[in-house]
Formats: structure tokens, sequence, C-alpha cells
């Protein structure tokens, strides 16, 4: 019998306690439930409590109601009164256990376990679920007790699941090593089970196989597990296996999956949905919004104006995305997550003044404080002298994400002896970087599914003094979180290139030129300046310098930017185009990851033909790997930054492969990033304070072929010797800005 058939029975048993007219509520109660409308279920369980009292099961249901509804409060009152009244309710304490360990109860959540073990010994979900916690709480020989003891009582039935269900639960809390012990069994198990596993079945544990080995690093074996598991009919299945891929930039592969999907699911607006949304990610753009629109001529698409928005943004059309995202942001109210995509937008428009987007933030974001924990509440030790607690939370510890690229370094040389890192890694993608960044720290932990509430209790529990955000308002933040305040010095750094807004945090990390002296109004938070610049490029990848021949000079002169397409705005090309425009016979090399779209190559090219640029004067070149792509540096002779979103990275790998910037000193740290760097280069002579200045740079330094040349045969070198690119002392002045953060929260 499954789970569902379980649940009928357990329903249908319970219409036997009944009075005729509480059935009829009761049926018309689950079938709300079943179809997930929480609200109108649990208003007809509590009419059905209403006759019957001590009808317990209507009790749970208004408890899941309540749980699924997001209202933990409630649930917990609605399982202490179900509790009360009946102790021997063993679904009761179960799912009490299951919600107090989502919110970070783990004492509660222990006791409950226990609880429902001691109502029902023989019931295996109560040995299982308290395995999970005891694992969790690194108590493995009492957890390999209780994980004997789920198997003895779930019989040769359950087997195969129990093993399979404590492959999930270890693999979600990080322990790859243990999710494999058990998915070996479950595998072995379902080999020797007389019931033959389904193809959905079995393509769903090569799902699973397949993760937990891009886990451990057996990579080309994880490949075949998805492979195996394409054979696949059903379509959550198949949006299972696509989801993972992606995960794991497969992105062909999982484009393939869901194109099969469509094939199989033809009439599913689900179907057309998610290949639409693949597309979006792989810049597909025009076969997204052709899909995009399948998906609607079957079933409206609640999320269709949020797709509308991305393309848009994509395509360089950022203020029609700015107010579908602010559209978006006021339907869904405070805590929706297109407000961070509306707050991202407004750093690429040209309409916005800095101040503009700094107060947009603030108003953006305000409500998120509302309540919030206040510093004196923190019992922390406010000593000077002793090893800082430092919590760091980010999504993004993996291959090519600036956020791996620039914090590598400094995790693996932040003195030890005076910080303890802690990481809440919120992300999805997982590969040898992620691995890289675990070994370099006290503590890892995967919290991508846990609770705010659930966090929030760990990061009190781990005492930590400084909570780094390295996400900002990109996927997978916590800003929710971080705005109720974890900790009691706060900080941003890296993720956002922009003041965030959020209350309760302290402070943003910046330098003297993306933040210099008096322009305090744009930020929210107070700022913590590194002396030399904001991010030190050092990378751990040897990317060959290129050779620069003579002929390099001989050559048209090259402009280039590899930077995305949102930041190639109005301005930028008008600003582009009057470079070309000044500088006879030069050409302009644009990459992007839309420039493998033909559509976005169609309507740049527009762009520029309208401010009297030839099309042959521009070359347009897709992704590639990040290798290949510094490789191709060699290709330009100068690159341009673009405005009012400077290049962060792309400016700085620029650099590292000798190709010098020219910039704009903007208004705000987005439009500084480029002055930071080539000032910290020793380079300010390439910085340009207005669009003349912009232009008369560019024609300047592009004038002078041989020293250009030469600029550019050294400038790694260069680099190499200025403050600015030594990581060691980078690292030191990090700890250094850390230490300054606790000593002002003592001082207070």
């Amino acid at each position: 019998m499954n789970d569902k058939q379980v649940a009928d029975t357990e329903m249908q048993n319970a219409e036997k306690q009944l009075s005729a007219a509480a059935v009829a509520l009761f049926k018309q109660a689950n079938t709300q439930f079943r179809a997930g409308l929480w609200q109108d279920a649990e208003s007809l369980y509590q009419q059905v409590v209403s006759l019957e009292p001590q009808f317990d099961f209507a009790l749970l249901q208004i408890a899941r109601c309540q749980i699924n509804r997001g209202d933990q409060t409630s649930a917990r009152q609605a399982f202490e009164r179900l509790l009360r009244a009946f102790p021997e309710n063993f679904s009761g304490w179960l799912e009490a256990g299951n919600m107090c360990r989502k919110q970070g109860m783990i004492d509660q959540a222990m006791m409950s376990y226990k609880r429902a073990i001691a109502v029902n010994p023989q019931r295996y979900e109560g040995h299982i679920s308290l395995a999970r916690i005891l694992e969790d709480s690194g108590q493995f020989d009492a957890a390999a007790a209780e994980y004997h003891w789920g198997l003895v009582f779930g019989g040769a039935e359950k087997t195969r699941l129990i093993h399979w269900w404590m492959a999930k639960y270890r693999l979600e809390r990080g322990d790859a090593a243990r999710a494999m012990e058990s998915m070996r069994q479950a595998l072995l198990v379902s080999r020797l089970d007389k019931a033959p596993l389904s193809d959905n079945e079995r393509a769903e544990m090569q799902i699973d196989l397949g993760n937990v080995m891009m886990r451990l690093g057996m990579t080309d074996d994880a490949h075949r597990a998805f492979e195996r598991a394409s054979s696949a009919t059903e379509e959550a299945t198949l949006v299972r296996l696509a989801e993972l891929s992606f995960r794991f930039n497969l992105w062909q592969e999982a484009q393939d999956v869901l194109k099969r999907n469509v094939e199989l699911h033809p009439d599913s607006a689900l179907a057309h949905w998610n290949l639409a949304h693949s597309y979006v990610e792989s810049w597909q753009l025009e076969e997204a919004l052709c899909e995009l629109e399948k998906a609607e001529a079957i079933a409206p698409q609640p999320g269709a104006l949020s797709m509308r928005a991305s393309v848009a943004g994509r395509i360089g059309d950022v203020d029609q995305a700015l107010a579908l995202y602010r559209q978006l942001a006021e339907q869904e109210g405070p805590h929706s997550l297109m407000r961070s995509s509306a707050a991202m937008s407004a750093l690429y428009s040209d309409q916005l003044s800095a101040q503009e987007v700094a107060d947009l933030h603030v108003e953006l974001f305000a409500p998120l404080g509302q309540n919030a924990r206040t510093v004196d509440s923190f019992k922390n030790d406010r000593s000077l002298n002793r090893r800082l607690k430092v919590g760091l939370i980010s999504a993004d510890f993996h291959h090519q994400h600036p956020v791996n690229i620039f914090m590598q370094p400094i995790l693996a040389r932040l003195n030890k002896q005076q910080f303890e890192l802690t990481v809440y890694f919120t992300g999805v993608s997982y590969d040898d970087q992620t691995q890289l960044a675990k070994q370099r720290v006290s503590h890892w932990l995967e919290v991508t599914n846990w609770s705010d509430l659930q966090l929030a209790r760990r990061i009190e529990r781990d005492q930590i003094d400084i909570l780094l955000d390295l996400s900002g308002h990109t996927s997978m933040h916590r800003m929710n979180l971080i705005a109720q305040r974890v900790a009691p010095v706060q900080a941003t750094f890296l993720g956002y290139p922009c003041s965030t807004g959020v209350p309760n945090i302290d402070w943003m990390i910046a330098d003297g030129v993306v933040a210099p002296v008096g322009h305090e109004s744009l930020y929210s938070e107070k700022l913590m300046r590194l002396p030399n610049t904001v991010f030190c490029y050092s990378p751990e990848v040897d990317y060959p310098f290129p050779e620069y021949p003579p002929s390099c000079a001989e050559r048209p002169l090259t402009f280039g930017s590899f930077n995305n397409l949102p930041k190639l705005t109005s301005h930028t090309v008008r600003l582009w185009a009057a470079v070309l425009k000044a500088v006879s016979g030069s050409r302009l090399l644009l990459k992007a990851p839309s420039f493998k779209d033909e559509s976005a190559i169609k309507a740049f090219t527009e762009r520029f033909v309208a401010e009297g640029i030839d099309p042959s004067r521009l070359e347009f070149r897709g992704p590639v790997g990040l290798s290949d792509m510094m490789a191709e540096y060699a290709d330009v002779d100068i690159a341009l930054d673009p405005v009012p979103y400077n290049g962060g990275t792309t400016t700085l790998q620029a650099m590292w492969m000798g190709v010098p910037v020219v910039v704009k000193a903007g208004n705000h740290f987005v439009s500084r990033m480029g002055a930071s760097f080539m000032t910290a280069a020793g380079l300010g002579d390439w910085v340009a304070d207005t669009d003349a200045d912009y232009v008369r740079i560019a024609q300047q330094m592009a004038a002078d072929r041989q020293a250009l040349l030469k600029l550019k045969r050294g400038l790694r070198a260069q680099l190499l010797n200025r403050p600015a690119w030594d990581v060691e002392q980078y690292a030191k002045d990090f700890g250094d800005c850390l230490n300054a953060m606790w000593a002002e929260f003592v001082a207070v």
C-alpha cells in the first residue's frame, strides 16, 4: 500500500466515527485539502470539530492546513490542542516533530519523535525521523540504532524506501558519503525486490544517485545516472531531472529532457512553461517567448509577467523590466522576491539618478525590518581580543560565479587564529569549487531547504558575532532573515554592487573610490572602506597571458566588451558609437550569453546602425567556457566599460589578460567600480569624468599603437606590483575590517 492509499484509508476510517452532518462537512474539507485550498479546508475542518469535539483527525488536519499556509504559530497551537486532548495520537507527535525540526527547535523535535515512538514503537516513521535529527545533531551511533529499528518495523515492503529516504535526508544535510551508503542499499534492495520498479521510479532513483555522485566528484558516473533517468515518461520526473541537470551546468542535456517532455505531454501548459524557462536561462529569448505563448494558450500562467520582465532585462530593455518587476512587487506584497528583481533592474537604468536608486531600495525593503530583533538582545562575549565567529551566507560557491572567484583566496588566507568561519550554504549548484570552499572554512552547513526561522535559530546557536551577506538581492538570498537581525553585527559584501536598502545591515564593505566620502546618503549601511580597492582579483586558475606579437599594433583596432546584455543600455550604445566614430577603422567585439540568440544580435545591430555605425564594424560572440573566454581577450585591444552599470569581474579579467579599459566615474558604487580598478592599477588617465572625456580617452589611447602594445604586454606584471593585487595584504586588510566592525559594536 502506497502513502496515498494509506492516507485514503485513514480518511475512510475516520469518516466512520462521524454523524451524517459531520461526514458531509468532512468530505468537503478533504476535497478542498487535496486541491491545496488550505484556508477553505481549515474552515470546514473547524466546523467538523464544532460538531465532533473529540474527532482527533480533524484537529490534525487543521494543523496540517496551517503548516501549508505557513502559519507556524497557529499550527503549533493546533498541535498543542490535539496532543493535550489525544496524547496517544502518533501522527500528531510525528508531525509536530517535523514542524519543530523545520523551525530549528531541535530539542523539541527530538522529544516529539520520542513520544511518537513511545505511542507506537512499531511504526517505522518515528524511528527514521528520529534517526534523521540525531544525525543532524552529530549523534551517529544513536541514529544508527534508530535507522536499524526503522528497517525492522518497516519490513521488506518499506526497506528500499527507508534507505532512499535516508539518502535524501543525508544529502540535504550535505553528507554525501553517508548518502551514498544509503543509496547503494536502496539500489541493492530494488534489484532483489520481487515487485519490480516502474520506469519512472527507477528514473527517480537514478536522479538521486546522480545527485549524490556529483557531490562526491564522481562526474562521469553521475552523468551516466542522469542519462539512465532520461528514459522516464512522467512529467514531474522529467522536470526534476532537467532542474538538477541545470544545477550542474548540463544546460543542453536539461533542455533536451524538457523538449522530450513537451513531445510526450504536448497539451501540458507546465511542459511548455518549463521549456520556456530553460530558454530564458540559456538566453534563447525568442524561443522562450514562443514557448510561453504556447503555455498561455493552454492555461493562464501566473508567472508570465515575471518571465517577460526577465526577457526584457536580458535584451537590454531595463526600464520595461523595472516597470514590470515593480508592478509584481506591489501585487505580491512586502516579502515578494520581485522587489529584489526591481532593485537590481534599477541599477541598469539610465533614467534614475544615484539618489533615486538609493531611495527606491529603501522604499522597497523598509517593511522587512518590522519587529526585528534588537542589537542589545544578543549575549555574545563582547571581548575585543578573542577569536571572532564569522558567518557567511551564500549560494554561489561554484565555478565562474564572481562570489566564488573573489572569496576563495580570502577563505584560504583569512587568519584562522582570529576568525572562525561558518558558511551557511543556500545554493543548489555544487561542484569542485564548492568542495574547495568547504575545506577552507571551519564549519559548512547546507541550509538550502531550511526555513528562515530554522536558520535564524541555528545562527544564534552557533553564536555568530559577524554575519556577512554575500548575495545582496541576487538569487537565493536571505534578505528577509537578515532584515530581522540574526547576529549582533551584520554586513554585506561582494554579491551586490549597491546599497541593499535592507534594514539592520550595519555595514557595506567598499573602498574610497566606489564609495567616496560625501556619498553616505546613498547607503542605508555604514561604510567600511578597504584601503586599496574593494575586490582583489587573484585567480586560482592559470590563464596563460597572451603573447601580443608586433602584428597586434597593425591590425584594425578592436574595442571590446564581454559584459552581459542588460548593461548595454541606450546610453552605453550611444557612447560606444561615438568612440567608433572617433577612431577611424576601429571595430567593436561584443561578447555575451545573449548573443547566442539571433534576435539579440539583430536588435543590437539595429541600435548601432541607428547611431550611424556600419554593421561590418561589429562582431558578436556567444558564451563559451571560462578558460576559452579568457583566451578571447587576445582579440581585444581596448575594453570599453558600460554605464551606468560598470563591469566588475569582466573588467578585472580584461586587465588580467592585458586589456586596459576605458571607464567613466559615475555617481554611485555600481557606476564607480571601473574607476576603482583602474585607479588602483595606476591607470587613472583611463578614467573619464564625462562622456566627452570617455570618447577623448578612447581616441587618445588608440592613437599610439606602440605605446598601447607596450602597456598590454606589461599589464599583468604591473598589476602584480600594485598593493590592490597583493592578495596576502588584501586578506589582512579584510580581517582588519571585520575587527573594526566588531570594535565599534563593542564600543557602543
